[in-house]
C-alpha cells in the first residue's frame, strides 16, 4: 500500500504552494521589468529625441520605398498573414493551444509559459504604445489604424510569443526528431517575420517598430522559457525540481 506523507497531500490540494516567489521575481518578473523600462524608454527617445534625426528619416523613406512597389497580388497576401496575428485570432489560439497542451502532457507547465508569454509581450506594447504615441509611417495605410500607435509592432510581438512560443513547446518534446524540431523552429520565427514584413508593407509600421516588435516577443518567450518552461520556479516537498 502506497501511503502519502502530509507534506504530499497539502502539495497536492494546494499547488500553488510549490511555488518559489522570490524565483519568479527574479527569473521572471525582474526581467519583465526591465524590458518594460526599455520599450518605454526607446519609444520616448524616437519620439522626443530622435524625431529630426537621420533614423527617422530613413525610417520614413524606407516605409514611402515600400508602398511605391505595392501590388494588388501583395496586398492580398500581406492582407492574410497580417491576420494571422489579429488580436482575436492569438487570443483564441493561445487558449486552445493551452488547453491542448494540458491534456497532452498532463500537467500545466507548457500552458503557463504559453499564456504568460503572450500576456506578458501584450501588456508591455500595451503600456509603451500608450505612453510613447509615435505616428504611424506618412504612406497610405492599407488597414484601418487602431487607436494604439506606431511604437511598437503589437502583431509582430503578439506573433513571435505566440507561434515561437508554441514551437518552443513541441521542440522540448521531440528529443529524437532533430530534423522535425528545426522545422517547427524555422516555422515559428519564419510565420513572425512574415507578419513583421506585412505590417511594414501595408504602411502600418516603421521598420523600427518591428524590428522592436519582434525582439519584444522574442524576449518575453526566452524570459518565460527560463522561468516557467525548461526551469520552473517551483519545488516539491522533497526538495527536488517539480515536473
Amino acid at each position: 500500500m502506497v501511503t502519502t506523507s502530509p507534506a504530499e497531500t497539502s502539495q497536492t490540494k494546494h499547488p500553488w504552494q510549490r511555488v518559489d516567489f522570490k524565483e519568479v521575481g527574479r527569473r521572471i518578473l525582474l526581467p519583465l521589468f526591465a524590458l518594460l523600462v526599455a520599450t518605454l524608454g526607446t519609444g520616448l527617445l524616437l519620439v522626443n529625441v530622435l524625431g529630426d534625426t537621420w533614423l527617422i528619416e530613413r525610417d520614413e523613406a524606407f516605409s514611402r520605398e515600400i508602398a511605391a512597389e505595392r501590388s494588388g497580388f501583395w496586398n492580398g497576401i500581406t492582407d492574410v498573414v497580417s491576420s494571422f496575428s489579429d488580436t482575436p485570432v492569438i487570443v483564441v489560439a493561445t487558449a486552445i493551444f493551452a488547453i491542448g497542451f494540458r491534456i497532452a502532457y498532463k500537467r500545466w507547465r507548457e500552458s503557463v509559459f504559453l499564456i504568460f508569454a503572450v500576456w506578458a509581450q501584450s501588456l508591455i506594447f500595451l503600456a509603451s504604445t500608450v505612453v510613447s504615441q509615435r505616428p504611424r509611417p506618412e504612406v497610405a495605410h492599407l488597414d484601418p489604424a487602431p487607436p494604439t500607435s506606431s511604437w511598437p509592432s503589437g502583431h509582430t510581438s503578439a506573433g513571435v510569443a505566440f507561434y515561437f512560443g508554441v514551437a518552443a513547446v513541441l521542440t522540448l518534446h521531440m528529443h529524437r526528431h532533430a530534423i522535425l524540431r528545426w522545422v517547427l523552429l524555422a516555422i515559428g520565427l519564419g510565420v513572425p517575420l512574415a507578419i513583421a514584413g506585412s505590417r511594414l508593407y501595408r504602411g502600418m509600421h516603421h521598420l523600427t517598430d518591428v524590428s522592436w516588435g519582434f525582439m519584444l516577443g522574442a524576449a518575453c518567450v526566452a524570459i518565460l522559457a527560463g522561468g516557467a518552461l525548461y526551469r520552473p520556479a517551483l519545488k516539491a516537498a522533497s526538495g527536488r525540481v517539480s515536473t
